[in-house]
């Protein structure tokens, strides 16, 4: 079965460090996914927009920390926004085992927080929901 290619969201100014966990998961022998870079280091606004939508579309799934203050977290909402538009499926994780960690406003009352474990991510990865 080929890798998922997965689109990482996250809060940029406080949850750099999880990003790179993710990514290190990714390098695990065992992965069903694979992650590239897709990090979007200006602004937003309608051209990081654009250029979001491009890298979303192009993946499988969009996996998205969740940490403290992910609930104010601008950019983290427009990417959720842009794959439920593009119908592609996104979880959301809980980045902090000893923080509460908050959805996301564009994330749905329905959508849950899942625990960061690896076999969660690789159900989840690869659809189970």
């Amino acid at each position: 079965m080929p890798k998922k290619r997965t689109f990482i969201s996250f809060d940029y100014d406080n949850d750099s460090d999880l990003k790179t966990l993710l990514v290190g998961q990714a390098k695990n022998e065992d992965s069903p996914f694979e992650i590239t870079d897709m990090s979007i280091k200006e602004a937003i606004d309608n051209n990081w927009k654009a250029k979001a939508r491009t890298r979303i579309k192009g993946c499988d799934v969009v996996a998205v920390i969740c940490g403290k203050y992910t609930d104010v977290a601008t950019g983290v909402s427009a990417e959720i926004s842009i794959a439920q538009e593009e119908g592609i499926p996104y979880f959301l994780l809980q980045g902090r085992s000893n923080e509460v960690c908050k959805k996301p406003k564009a994330a749905k009352t329905s959508d849950k927080i899942y625990n960061w474990t690896w076999n969660n991510l690789k159900t989840l990865i690869n659809g189970g929901r």
